[in-house]
């Protein structure tokens, strides 16, 4: 759907394993570890933005399965600085996702995002399922946006104080000018006028879903009230390892449902089918 993709290919970017070697450069990794790999598996190291500690920014970024073996594959090979130890309180299907879902959601409420703030998470799905509890555990007031009204109990369960479901006519308008942050992870067009609307002075409306279509925003929108829209991509080394930490002191973890790896053509369906609920772990 990215058009960064070539065949054959060997999917998979958020894996968990051990450790079955190291190179001689290694220095904190053990044989045996139990580590995480996500969406990047190498940068350049040297540039300004991998200095910084965004090394998701770098120029030369790695894909984990773009060009090399993903998780699929029985054994992947890559820089170990991109190899990241999973605390022990996170079991190992729970903290997959993390990786990449949880560095994404993650990332930017960390940036964007202070104590007892008014957040939004739109969309009750991979992504969002992990947002809302971030957000919780961040100590915000948490709203979830859904087109789907069913999800409401399980928005709640997740850390939720309060439940939109945006098909309704008047849902976005009831909530106007009451979030500070609303972190959008579609990838369906949603009403950028109203999640617009939904934002305080200075608030800011963060992507994090690649919708398809483009971004359309009247100007005024934006400058009356001082409103920022930006967006986001996983996160650096010292994001995720922080990320990590964080889930398992708070008990952040992903609800998945787990199916031997023999099955990935009918979880990869399932995903299609919109029956994911919230990510499939494929268990090797």
């Amino acid at each position: 759907d990215w058009g960064m993709g070539s065949y054959p290919m060997v999917p998979g970017h958020e894996i968990v394993g051990t450790v079955a070697a190291v190179g001689p450069a290694v220095r904190h990794l053990e044989i045996g570890a139990r580590v995480g790999v996500g969406w990047q598996r190498g940068a350049c190291l040297a540039c300004d933005s991998c200095i910084a500690g965004d090394e998701n920014l770098c120029a030369q970024n790695v894909a984990t399965c773009v060009g090399n073996h993903g998780g699929f594959a029985d054994r992947v090979r890559l820089d170990g600085r991109f190899a990241f130890l999973i605390p022990e309180a996170l079991a190992s299907e729970n903290a997959a996702p993390l990786l990449c879902g949880g560095a994404t959601v993650y990332s930017p409420l960390r940036r964007w995002v202070k104590p007892a703030m008014r957040v939004g998470v739109v969309g009750i799905g991979g992504l969002g399922h992990l947002g809302l509890q971030f957000a919780r555990a961040m100590g915000c007031e948490v709203t979830a946006l859904s087109s789907t009204p069913d999800k409401e109990a399980e928005a709640r369960g997740f850390g939720a104080h309060h439940f939109l479901a945006t098909r309704e006519p008047k849902a976005l308008r009831s909530a106007a000018s009451t979030l500070d942050f609303i972190l959008s992870t579609v990838f369906a067009t949603p009403d950028w006028d109203g999640l617009l609307g939904a934002l305080r002075p200075n608030g800011v409306l963060c992507l994090v879903g690649a919708t398809s279509e483009p971004l359309s925003v009247q100007a005024f929108a934006l400058l009356g009230a001082q409103k920022t829209v930006t967006g986001s991509a996983i996160g650096g080394r010292p994001a995720i390892r922080e990320m990590l930490a964080f889930a398992a002191r708070h008990g952040v973890a992903a609800k998945t449902q787990s199916r031997p790896l023999a099955e990935a053509d009918a979880a990869l369906d399932d995903v299609r089918q919109g029956r994911a609920r919230y990510r499939i772990v494929l268990a090797g």
